[in-house]
């Protein structure tokens, strides 16, 4: 039997435009409890449409009547949600949140952090390293190298790559790492994260306890928010009994549908 997520109306408090690329979008949420992940995600269905699209939680503050949410959402030439977003008259206007999930999960003996991705891991490449005790490094790749030169937390070592997100995969197979046990965490095209899981799996023989690469939109249909939850279909594999390859695989094929 299938259980629906848990769905909260969410007020619009502020909105602000980062860059070209990037709005910010407070929103006040009653009863939301944060997973306390800092890579966790929820979907967001706006006014006049149905179908959700997720999107990371830059931040959670709480509030004496209402948790109080922060979401960085890239915009795009088109999208359900980008429309949106787009109009400074959105505040005020009541929208629907699904409950969080997360996926990150540093092991207790890591002893450093190594975070990739392109504009749309952004927000969680910001929160992971704000939470963080952990040395971080972070690469980045953007469109333009000037436009989010502070978005990042200066306690991250970070290195800025000019791109849309296609030279990852390249990115991190040069990638020289460092000694010890730690955490890579990664984000972006879904097709660059099928080559780095195989990496990380094959070349490098990282434990599936050491990494978490996530695959956030697809080049196919131009660069669209997930539209798939990863959550259910990482749990459903784990209870299959499946390796974390065939789970991403699953994954994969189901966004592409």
């Amino acid at each position: 039997m299938s259980v629906r997520a848990e769905q909260y109306a969410a007020e619009v408090i502020s909105r602000e435009q980062l860059s070209p690329h990037l709005v910010r979008v407070v929103l006040d949420v009653v009863a939301f409890a944060s997973t306390g992940i800092p890579d966790e995600w929820v979907g967001l269905v706006v006014p006049g449409q149905f179908q959700s699209r997720y999107y990371t939680v830059r931040s959670v503050v709480p509030r004496e009547e209402a948790v109080r949410l922060t979401l960085d959402i890239v915009v795009h030439e088109t999208g359900l949600v980008t429309e949106w977003a787009a109009r400074e008259e959105i505040v005020g206007e009541t929208v629907t949140i699904t409950e969080p999930k997360g996926s990150f999960e540093q092991p207790p003996d890591a002893q450093w952090l190594m975070l990739v991705g392109d504009l749309t891991a952004l927000p969680a490449m910001a929160r992971i390293a704000s939470e963080t005790r952990l040395p971080t490094r972070i690469w980045a790749e953007v469109p333009d190298l000037d436009e989010l030169t502070g978005y990042l937390p200066d306690s991250a070592d970070v290195t800025w790559i000019a791109g849309s997100g296609e030279g990852l995969a390249a990115t991190v197979e040069a990638l020289e790492w460092p000694e010890g046990e730690g955490y890579f965490w990664m984000a972006g095209e879904s097709s660059q994260m099928r080559a780095i899981r195989k990496h990380l799996m094959r070349e490098r023989q990282l434990s599936s306890h050491a990494y978490d690469v996530m695959g956030y939109w697809r080049a196919s249909t131009g660069r669209q928010p997930r539209a798939v939850d990863p959550g259910p279909v990482y749990r459903a594999g784990k209870a299959a009994g499946l390796s974390d390859e065939q789970i991403w695989q699953n994954y994969d094929e189901a966004a592409e549908r």
